[in-house]
């Protein structure tokens, strides 16, 4: 019945495009645009008798930051038999105002072009302030009840005012505060004294102190995005002093990570890490002031007078620590030789070096000894290595689940927030395994912990040692019926490698969503290559660039350049087809239709399956003997208000690079210096 309408399950593990044709088809069938005299006061309506419906409706528009609101429109016994006999009147109405409107017209809009047009011609200057949340009136004492942590097993992850958000493992945070960490490299901080070394904490006192009123000090110079965000950092004034390189500190001190000795360590560093950052905290407090919420804050019954609400935390430092040259956080050293992935699925191979030195001071140190590690990433099954050796250099594989989870309670003893740490599991653990440390670290007063089980996603950023395991995989049989596959050795059809040197041409095409910018390459075997890049404008980047990276690997696979051009030609877009009516200068129906006909131009300048070989050897000879650059049809588009590497050309694409935000990026085919 129309009661018991509801939105299929799947859409809410639907991609992007999935739900938002969903939402289009719902909205163009049973909503409307509700006219009024005010100016800018028009809503999009959308009625039903089911306001379950309607409620799963909601939800699904705040993946798009849409919010709405459900009014209950159903009539009295009265106006029933008034106006609609044999009804029974129930009716609810989920209304979209303001600011949602807007984001409605761009993000989804209808199918109908009556309705759209409605939507299009309403004419606005600007829009309340609209929030996403709700103050709470009262609250009352009712009882006690089970209560239980949010899990969502599929994406983990969910939506929060509109946002899709993955939950802050080490910074549990009250609304509108905000994140302001540093973390000290341990592994900096032991000397030798006599053949022993030893923890400085000397220097470790001055340094703590030293972040302690760094930390205090960005929170007064720092630029807010929001108000309320502004006036809760500044009352609380939260920091959180970390630390990194733990693993190479137990290394220096030849300490085993799966020890006691170690977990003492780990209390007596964290412990005296903690108490000095209260007392560099009280010093600022007699400078400064205490935090504005001293009053209602416990400091104010022990007696401490404080400038920070809390001042350490353990981040998991995954990319300072790579710049640092430090072990991550408080995790052991993942493997002794690992394969790092990067973008566009390149591998760097590392060799953590405190290894590397202790095997060339013992005088074992061989070429043969090193690819047999890079190749296991750990030591304890290789024969002929001192045993003392093994048991200091292990990895977070060596390691048992307990000894990670006993090392993380030892600093969550001594520490404000939570820690960050990842438990790691062998590609064998079982769910028992993972309750038993799930337990364990609930029990030995853990804030939170993260489990990782090697090998449960096909890629992951880092791997133990460099062997192929696809080798050891059988290949599924090839094809009978497919000549191509009898043809590739291992049934496989594989792009040939990217030429270190292309040319080609970028035109600019306007779209429903602004320029874009699409840049076809060819080399001697002819057209290889495309990237696109949208303009400030907006659009779904995302989308093109993925569209752009599956033609360029079609290309470089042997698939004829018409069948491609065949595929993209004739693909509409609501958002391109919507501007078209109000902008001559629009002659796409679409990004990928863009991306086809601009393909289609570059086969004209070429022969065959887009290939000119002669041309193509000359220029690519040129470029090589005179240094040449590749540059843009539209060259002045993409210079405005842009500072330019000098000599720079984009190592991806060969185009110009520029400075931007603090980095070096390529505006055609994305490439950033900072990854």
């Amino acid at each position: 019945s129309a009661q018991d309408k509801e939105v299929p399950e799947t859409l809410f593990k639907a991609p992007y495009f999935a739900v938002q044709g969903f939402l289009q088809g719902l909205f163009t069938a049973d909503g409307t645009v509700r006219t009024n005299s005010k100016p800018n006061s028009e809503w999009i309506a959308l009625t039903s008798k089911s306001k379950k419906l309607l409620t799963q409706v909601q939800i699904l528009l705040l993946n798009f930051g849409i919010k709405s609101v459900i009014m209950d429109r159903s009539l009295k016994p009265q106006e029933r038999e008034e106006r609609f006999d044999g009804t029974d009147g129930v009716l609810y109405e989920l209304g979209i105002f303001g600011a949602s409107r807007e984001r409605f017209r761009q993000r989804i809009g209808f199918l109908q072009s009556n309705k759209d047009q409605t939507l299009d011609n309403i004419v606005f200057d600007r829009f309340y302030t609209e929030k996403f949340y709700d103050e709470v009136e009262l609250v009352e004492y009712v009882g006690k009840e089970t209560v239980y942590d949010l899990t969502e097993p599929v994406t983990h992850s969910m939506i929060c005012n509109g946002i899709v958000v993955h939950q802050c493992g080490e910074q549990p945070l009250l609304p509108f505060e905000s994140c302001n960490l540093g973390s000290i490299n341990l592994a900096k901080f032991v000397k030798k004294s006599g053949d022993k070394s030893q923890i400085d904490y000397e220097s470790l006192k001055e340094t703590v102190h030293a972040a302690v009123r760094f930390l205090d000090d960005v929170i007064d110079v720092n630029k807010y995005p929001l108000k309320e965000i502004e006036e809760m950092t500044l009352s609380n004034r939260k920091i959180g002093l970390g630390v990194m390189g733990f693993a190479d500190m137990l290394i220096q001190l030849g300490i085993p990570y799966n020890s006691e000795e170690a977990v003492k360590i780990a209390e007596e560093v964290m412990g005296f890490i903690d108490k000095e950052s209260k007392k560099a905290s009280e010093e600022l407090a007699k400078e400064r002031g205490v935090f504005p919420n001293w009053e209602k804050s416990i400091y104010k019954d022990k007696g401490m007078r404080l400038r920070n609400a809390t001042t350490t935390t353990i981040a998991p430092t995954g990319t300072i620590s790579i710049i640092a040259g430090a072990s991550s956080g408080i995790e052991p050293i993942f493997a002794l030789a690992f394969e790092r992935h990067v973008m566009d699925n390149e591998r760097l191979v590392e060799v953590h070096p405190l290894f590397k030195k202790a095997l060339v001071d013992l005088g074992l140190y061989t070429d043969e000894l090193m690819q047999e590690v890079i190749e296991k990433g750990s030591v304890q099954e290789i024969a002929g290595l001192p045993e003392k050796l093994k048991k200091v250099f292990v990895t977070a594989h060596d390691i048992s689940p307990e000894w990670h989870i006993k090392i993380q309670a030892a600093f969550q003893k001594y520490t404000d927030n939570a820690v960050s740490k990842t438990v790691n599991f062998p590609n064998s653990a079982t769910r028992e395994d993972v309750r038993d440390v799930y337990l364990m670290a609930y029990k030995l007063g853990c804030k939170g912990v993260t489990i990782y089980r090697d090998g449960s996603r096909e890629e992951q950023v880092l791997n133990k040692g460099t062997k192929d395991k696809a080798k050891d995989q059988k290949l599924p049989p090839p094809c009978e019926d497919c000549q191509i596959a009898n043809m590739i050795p291992g049934s496989e059809i594989k792009p040939r490698p990217r030429p270190s040197v292309t040319y080609g041409n970028t035109e600019k095409v306007k779209i429903g969503c602004g320029n874009l910018y699409i840049t076809v390459n060819s080399d001697e075997q002819g057209i290889c290559e495309v990237f696109t890049n949208l303009g400030r404008a907006g659009g779904c980047p995302s989308q093109s660039e993925a569209t752009s990276r599956l033609i360029s690997m079609a290309l470089r696979s042997g698939i004829d350049v018409r069948a491609i051009v065949e595929q993209l030609k004739g693909i509409r877009c609501h958002s391109t087809l919507r501007q078209m009516a109000n902008n001559k200068e629009i002659k796409v129906l679409s990004c990928p239709d863009a991306i086809g006909r601009a393909i289609e131009r570059s086969i004209g300048l070429v022969n065959g399956n887009g290939s000119n070989h002669e041309s193509n050897h000359a220029y690519i000879k040129r470029y090589g003997d005179a240094d040449e650059m590749a540059i843009s049809k539209d060259e002045t588009s993409l210079n405005t208000n842009k500072e330019y590497v000098k000599d720079g050309a984009c190592p991806e694409c060969g185009h110009t690079l520029e400075h931007d935000g603090g980095c070096v990026v390529c505006r055609s085919c994305g490439y950033s210096k900072c990854g």
